[in-house]
């Protein structure tokens, strides 16, 4: 079939008349108008850091830690966070599903997730609910900023995160009524509409609301040539937040956070000849998530010497991965030609048209459940001659989750009787995961501006799993990290400190296994140490702020994903995790912000990173094993780096301009398929006054073509099953149009 006719040009063209009559408007607008902070050194932005709990500045804070706030949010136009994640020093993403949801974070975390057994490396909380493993649906609408916290962390709060901690959290409630609107449509008959409203339910102002609600679409970037459609890779997404505050008393508020996801998106990402735009498959598949969550914080302050803190959430997710196996159809197919040999595979007889047709489709049911609670001590509650701030907590989840899997395939096999395998696998499975932890932390203040913090954190997990193959496993263990940390204030301007954390991730198992793999049935816990220095330095009288860290990080009994292609099934793959003896991890981390004048504000990281193993051997058949000693990680580009420049005219003319890279890196620890090196350009020109802003907007306006995920493997039967590299890329050019209002 022949592709639709493309509707993004008359798209452009409504794009540029709107732009153009929205920003003709006489420039008139005075500094006073404008409703943005000016940017303006000496009233630059003191950050707290909120997924650390204690309130401490973002200067202050002994730890690597990138902040986005919600400025640079908004100008940068940020929807989801799959826009601002590359500009995070030492940070990447696997691009295996519709938005991001699998992250790494100095070359620690997880590339994928077909078992069901899910134990993120890397945490991801939303408004204090633990969303880990799920972060698809973080849209960035009404968000106070991003926190990407990295090494181990555990020892303040309740969630534990071997790689570190990724914070999103959504403005507050406010003391003042508000509304707001906005709409963007763009190429890709891209739509998004939102709103939000806050402010006080009651005259004393003692509860307060905040709700926002966004609606998004656009058809994927994605052209099936033989569906005759372009949304078989859409993004249909609904995101809604509710908050109350309720101020009960002088010394007890009480926080009640709700959120509803449902992201509806399709799934049809894969070519076979990587031309990355035009797709043949006769089954798209899907990548849906939704998501119910609630949270409950109580802060009592009324005792003397300690505040006290409960944390209540609750997430029920059901999500549902499908994918079109062939990536192609019938017809197309029947169309080549597939080897036939005899019975010994010594002669081949000829060939016959080739039949392929694959489909892979789980669907899941996730509850989680968290309780923690928190004693932080105040000033009068210091101990050690008042030298020394304290908190203890203790924390529990219960995670349960339901797979239901579908793997159907049916292909030529190089064979006369029969000529063609089929197969059909289900498997259901049920995970019931608990952890209990203790946590705790002292702040000493030492003479000559020295700050000593040692935190300890001990843990115990259960897990159970049975499926339907036969599978059983409940291990069980106990596990402990924590940090010891020394800070000194040189002076006012710079602070610089050295950290030294252990983490931890439970060992697990490994299902569905044939005979030969059966001595990988289980993997032990992961240890991860890591020794960090750093410099938290302002300048040029407070205009010039920057950031820089170097770490050291050792890992042993790392544990590795593999993937091999089954040599009997060649529509099937041994996946498996496994332990590497030792890897060593190093690198650095600088970012700045600079407000070179009223009206100019530049910014930028950077991130170096050597993620290498040590020892890591595996068996690929019975008589070949792979070597990876002293290559890299997967996903563990050498180099990341971001630059920014923001320009608000006293008129309210606004330009921002920003890009980010990354070098190449390997997709897989299972292959040596790897990435092309990559900087990607984004421009936002618009006009802003109190009440309402215009903005025309460009993202990867060079049309750069760079790979999110890649596979190294045989899925074509004319070729015989040669291995091949396929990719999948990122969002090409686009263009859009964003209008927004605001009432007070």
């Amino acid at each position: 079939m022949s592709a639709p006719t493309c509707l993004s040009l008359p798209v452009k063209s409504t794009l540029t008349l709107a732009i153009m009559a929205a920003l003709t408007v006489p420039a008139v607008a005075t500094t006073a108008d404008i409703e943005r902070r000016a940017l303006d050194g000496d009233k630059m932005e003191v950050i707290v850091v909120n997924a650390d709990f204690s309130g401490i500045n973002l200067d202050k804070m002994p730890s690597s830690v990138t902040v986005i706030d919600a400025q640079q949010l908004e100008d940068e136009g940020a929807q989801h966070f799959e826009d601002v994640l590359n500009s995070i020093a030492n940070f990447n993403w696997s691009g295996g599903s519709s938005r991001p949801k699998y992250f790494q974070i100095r070359g620690v975390g997880e590339q994928e997730d077909y078992k069901g057994a899910p134990n993120s490396s890397v945490g991801f909380i939303m408004d204090d609910i633990d969303l880990s493993g799920l972060g698809s649906i973080a849209s960035m609408y009404d968000m106070q900023q991003v926190e990407v916290l990295r090494g181990p962390q555990g020892t303040q709060y309740g969630a534990n995160a071997l790689a570190g901690l990724i914070y999103l959290k959504s403005n507050d409630p406010s003391q003042e009524s508000e509304q707001g609107m906005e709409v963007s449509v763009g190429d890709d008959n891209l739509t998004t509409f939102a709103g939000f409203s806050s402010g006080p339910v009651s005259d004393s102002g003692k509860l307060l609301y905040r709700i926002s609600v966004e609606k998004h679409n656009q058809d994927g970037f994605k052209d099936n040539l033989y569906l005759g459609r372009a949304d078989t890779n859409e993004r249909d997404e609904f995101n809604t937040r509710a908050k109350l505050r309720w101020y009960a008393t002088d010394t007890l508020q009480l926080d009640l956070t709700l959120l509803h996801a449902n992201f509806d998106n399709g799934y049809d990402a894969w070519t076979l000849d990587n031309n990355g735009r035009q797709t043949l498959t006769d089954l798209p598949g899907t990548d849906n998530q939704q998501t119910t969550g609630a949270g409950f914080k109580a802060i009592y302050s009324g005792a003397e010497q300690f505040e006290l803190t409960s944390l209540t959430s609750f997430a029920s997710t059901d999500h549902q991965h499908a994918y079109d196996g062939d990536w192609a159809n019938d017809s197309y197919w029947s169309s080549k030609q597939c080897a036939v040999w005899d019975e010994d595979w010594t002669m081949s007889l000829g060939s016959l048209p080739c039949v392929y047709n694959a489909t892979w489709d789980k669907k899941a049911e996730r509850d989680t459940l968290t309780q923690e609670f928190r004693l932080a001590s105040k000033e009068s509650g210091k101990i050690f001659f008042d030298s020394t701030s304290w908190l203890i907590g203790v924390y529990g989840r219960q995670l349960k989750e339901d797979n239901s899997l579908i793997d159907y395939a049916r292909y030529s096999n190089g064979q006369v009787n029969p000529s063609v395998k089929e197969r059909t696998k289900y498997l259901d499975s049920q995970y019931d995961a608990s952890n209990f932890a203790i946590f705790g932390q002292l702040d000493s203040e030492l003479e000559h501006g020295y700050l000593l913090s040692a935190g300890l954190r001990i843990e115990r997990r259960n897990s159970d799993y049975s499926d339907t193959n036969g599978d059983d496993f409940n291990p069980s263990e106990t596990m402990w990290g924590g940090h010891l940390s020394l800070s000194k204030s040189i002076n006012s301007q710079h602070t610089a400190y050295t950290r030294l954390a252990k983490g931890y991730k439970s060992g697990g198992f490994n299902m569905s296994l044939t005979e030969d793999f059966a001595d990988k049935r289980s993997y032990d816990a992961e240890t991860l140490n890591n020794l960090e220095i750093g410099l938290k330095s302002s300048w040029l009288d407070g205009d010039l702020v920057t950031n820089t860290a170097l770490f050291y990080m050792t890992r042993d009994d790392q544990q590795v994903s593999t993937s091999l292609q089954n040599p009997n099934d060649k529509s099937d793959f041994i996946m498996f995790t496994d332990n590497a003896g030792k890897s060593n991890n190093y690198g650095m981390e600088f970012d700045f912000d600079w407000y070179a004048t009223n009206k100019v504000k530049f910014y930028g990281s950077l991130g170096w990173l050597n993620a290498k193993y040590d020892e890591y051997q595996y068996a690929v058949s019975e008589t070949e094993k792979a070597n990876l000693n002293g290559r890299d990680l997967a996903h563990s580009p050498k180099l990341t780096y971001s630059a920014g420049m923001t320009y608000l005219a006293d008129t309210g003319w606004f330009v921002n301009l920003n890009a980010s890279g990354k070098s190449e890196f390997y997709y897989s620890d299972s292959n040596e398929s790897t990435s092309e090196p990559y900087v990607i350009m984004n421009a936002r020109v618009g006009y802003e006054t109190q009440t309402w802003s215009a903005y025309l907007w460009g993202r990867n306006l060079f049309d750069e073509e760079y790979g999110v995920r890649g596979f190294y493997f045989g899925n074509e039967p004319d070729s015989d099953w040669a291995d091949k590299q396929y990719l999948r890329f990122g969002d090409p050019r686009q263009l859009g149009l964003t209008l927004s209002v605001k009432f007070m």
